[in-house]
């Protein structure tokens, strides 16, 4: 009889465990929040006063209207906050639980069958919202704020700077090297000087063209063009010929405008994931040491916004194994965890780059790594 009524204690407390507990989930939630707001205000004040610092002076040595400063900084926040996010998760996470062991909470929170992961699961619940907050900044919001603030900084700094810009271009396979007077993704580019070459690196020809547009089904079209083809060593050029109207199929040229924007305007890091994609499938020709450098920052890319939720997963355990210590050492401590994940992550990265390691291992394993560590602890800590 004492079994069965053991059986029935451990089923009413595993399904007390996992139910909706509103007064407990909303508490530890109004907790946490508070202390989450609080840092990501210290943290976004902090980036908008180096922003301030950095750029002040050229918006004011450039006599431009306060409007625009004020418009950079709002561009320049949501990359900011990217960067804040996993930090303002991890510390707010760590001082709740921190706040909640140093009381005893935690433990009243156990002692009624309650595990770590149903104690900490409305901070579960925002660190994976705030992961697809993260992943839509990453790919969608980030990209384009960052392009509009640089384009703006752009203008200040060389007064003459717009979208429509001078430009060179060298293709991934290394066959195509562009230059264009003035180029822009969405309109006809002018002033177009192509050399290709063939897979040894030499020359094959070379065209001038007073203008060139990009069409979705034909490739590239150039206008008014002069090409001179060479010699098959790639050493002397042969007789020129002129066209109104000269083709160039997206077989012979895959890079479409917007590629030739991302790959020449930003860092490979500033990419997000779906153009480090689009333009690895349309290069299947890339020398590997390229193709190692962008394979490496996709799954870098890919795994980024997880460290979210990878602040929620080592915060919970990290702040509860020193819940008699108080609040100071879980911080120290969530700041050393931080430190190391972002230093171990770079590194990885680097190695990547370099070839010295498979992309997928680069991009992928420190984050998986970490949050396989979160995964321990919180089971761990639950003996």
């Amino acid at each position: 009889m004492s079994r069965e009524k053991a059986t029935y204690k451990s089923l009413i407390t595993e399904r007390r465990s996992w139910w909706f507990l509103p007064t407990l989930d909303r508490y530890v939630f109004q907790e946490f929040m508070i202390k989450l707001l609080i840092l990501l205000m210290v943290f976004t004040t902090i980036f908008v006063l180096a922003d301030v610092f950095n750029e002040l002076d050229d918006f004011l040595d450039a006599k431009v209207p306060i409007s625009d400063f004020i418009t950079f900084l709002l561009l320049k926040f949501p990359g900011n906050i990217r960067f804040v996010l996993p930090v303002a998760l991890l510390l707010g996470c760590m001082w709740t639980m921190a706040y909640f062991g140093k009381n005893m909470e935690v433990t009243a929170m156990r002692a009624s069958g309650l595990s770590l992961y149903r104690c900490g699961s409305s901070i579960i619940a925002v660190g994976f919202l705030f992961t697809m907050g993260n992943v839509y900044f990453n790919e969608m919001l980030v990209p384009y704020t960052e392009q509009e603030a640089t384009v703006l900084r752009n203008s200040v700094h060389y007064k003459s700077a717009t979208r429509d810009q001078t430009l060179t271009f060298r293709s991934p396979d290394l066959q195509r090297s562009w230059f264009f007077r003035r180029f822009a993704t969405d309109s006809e580019n002018s002033g177009v000087f192509l050399k290709v070459y063939d897979a040894n690196g030499r020359l094959q020809w070379e065209l001038t063209a007073e203008a060139a547009t990009y069409d979705e089904a034909r490739g590239w079209v150039f206008h008014n063009a002069l090409q001179i083809p060479y010699s098959p060593d790639g050493l002397m050029p042969l007789h020129t010929q002129r066209y109104e109207k000269f083709e160039l199929p997206k077989e012979a040229a895959p890079e479409t405008p917007m590629d030739i924007f991302n790959a020449s305007a930003r860092e490979v890091d500033d990419l997000p994931s779906w153009a480090i994609l689009g333009l690895l499938k349309r290069n299947p020709n890339m020398p590997e040491a390229m193709s190692a450098v962008y394979w490496s920052v996709f799954y870098y890319r890919i795994a980024f916004p997880w460290s979210c939720l990878l602040a929620v997963f080592l915060g919970i355990p990290l702040a509860t194994r020193n819940e008699r210590s108080g609040s100071i050492l879980a911080m120290i401590t969530a700041v050393m965890v931080i430190v190391i994940y972002v230093f171990i992550s770079q590194m990885f990265l680097l190695f990547g780059k370099q070839g010295l390691l498979p992309p997928v291992v680069a991009g992928l394993l420190p984050t998986v790594c970490f949050m396989g560590y979160g995964y321990y602890r919180v089971f761990h800590n639950q003996a």
